[in-house]
């Protein structure tokens, strides 16, 4: 299949796609591909489970041809309307995927097609013509204001602490932070904690991811940056004096955000622990790393927000790196921030992806329309 190669090479080179979004069109264009010829390899399958006298017991070495290896003028005749309206009814009826998932599908064969407009081996694009699912509005999840504050409030102690603390005192401290009426056996924390008071290194250790937990947490807050950029941060991407960091997303595309200064406070306490773990500075070394020196990875990201968010109250529904973002820009945006700012700020390439931010900012417009409008007023008897 050199056709569907070198478009793969194509969004992986030269668009410079993620390695995510590259693994996510060849998949696609795979399954498309076997759709479109399934006859075809269910009639080799069973033809090489046939033996030579012609009787219908199976042979031991008889192996169904794959059918897969494509000639190009293959895969052109098959990209044609009928066949790409039948490939969104088998997604749609036969896989029971979401109207999203059908759109991704046909998205990912319509960017094919205009590649090959491009070199000339199509005269139009064959997915235009073919009606797609309705996808219901979906507006981002955010978290309140309120949950937010509480919970920097209550782990404020993790952002300050020395991961070489004895367990007993760093309990003590724990136990003087909390507010009257504290009762260590309802807290999972303390309870936590007690499991492994017994053992120093292994609570040295949990100490230092909660510490990383609630870092990496308040940069996703306060930047807005996604997932895999504050995975690919470098020590040396960080300025501390400037208070702003370097951020390569999509595409490469390298951006400045600003850093308040309690977030550049507490990244500067993080990397005295990680001096501790990892020896002398390297502006090479991931900012970010695991109690073993390790850069953290996506999945690790996601358990720890998820761990840090379980526990807290206020938090209800999905717990993301990815609403952390969301929320930064829906409280910039009810703040009065243009959109042209947040735009630049979270790296979209187009306004409309910053502009369903709008949609969230419904509870700042009904405070106004309260206070301003003359019906709101006095339950709408206002001048009557």
């Amino acid at each position: 299949m050199d056709l569907i190669d070198k478009y793969i090479r194509y969004v992986g080179q030269i668009r410079r796609y993620s390695g995510k979004t590259v693994r996510t069109y060849t998949d696609v264009l795979n399954e498309f591909v076997t759709y479109a010829f399934r006859d075809e390899k269910e009639a080799a399958g069973k033809a090489a489970w046939q033996n030579t006298a012609g009787n219908r017991i199976a042979r031991e070495d008889a192996k169904p041809a794959s059918g897969t290896e494509k000639t190009d003028s293959e895969i052109l005749e098959i990209l044609n309307p009928g066949m790409i309206r039948s490939y969104e009814v088998h997604l749609m009826n036969g896989r029971k995927l979401i109207p999203r998932t059908v759109n991704l599908h046909l998205s990912v064969l319509s960017g094919f097609c205009r590649f090959l407009m491009k070199e000339g081996l199509l005269n139009s694009n064959p997915v235009r013509t073919v009606a797609r699912p309705k996808v219901p509005k979906r507006l981002p999840t955010v978290y309140r204001e309120s949950a937010m504050e509480k919970y920097l409030k209550d782990t404020d102690i993790f952002a300050a602490c020395d991961i070489r603390t004895p367990p007993e005192q760093f309990m003590e401290q724990y136990r003087s932070s909390r507010r009257r009426g504290y009762r260590p056996e309802s807290d999972s924390l303390w309870l936590k904690m007690s499991c492994l008071s017994d053992d120093i290194s292994k609570f040295s250790r949990w100490l230092y991811e909660k510490k990383l937990g609630r870092v990496m947490l308040l940069t996703l807050y306060s930047t807005g940056m996604r997932r895999s950029e504050l995975v690919s941060l470098h020590a040396g991407d960080i300025d501390l004096d400037r208070k702003n960091v370097k951020v390569r997303g999509k595409g490469d595309k390298m951006r400045e955000i600003p850093l308040t200064s309690s977030l550049c406070e507490e990244i500067s306490l993080y990397l005295q622990a990680v001096e501790m773990i990892c020896g002398e500075k390297d502006p090479q070394r991931p900012l970010f790393v695991t109690f073993r020196g390790r850069g953290v990875y996506p999945e690790y990201v996601d358990r720890a927000i998820r761990a840090e968010l379980e526990g807290a109250e206020g938090f209800t529904g999905k717990k993301s790196p990815h609403v952390l973002r969301h929320t930064l820009a829906t409280e910039l945006l009810d703040r009065g921030a243009d959109l042209f700012s947040i735009k630049e700020l979270l790296g979209h390439s187009s306004l409309a992806a910053t502009q369903v931010y709008t949609h969230n900012s419904i509870e700042k417009l009904q405070k106004v329309y309260q206070t301003a409008h003359p019906r709101a007023k006095n339950g709408g008897k206002n001048g009557d």
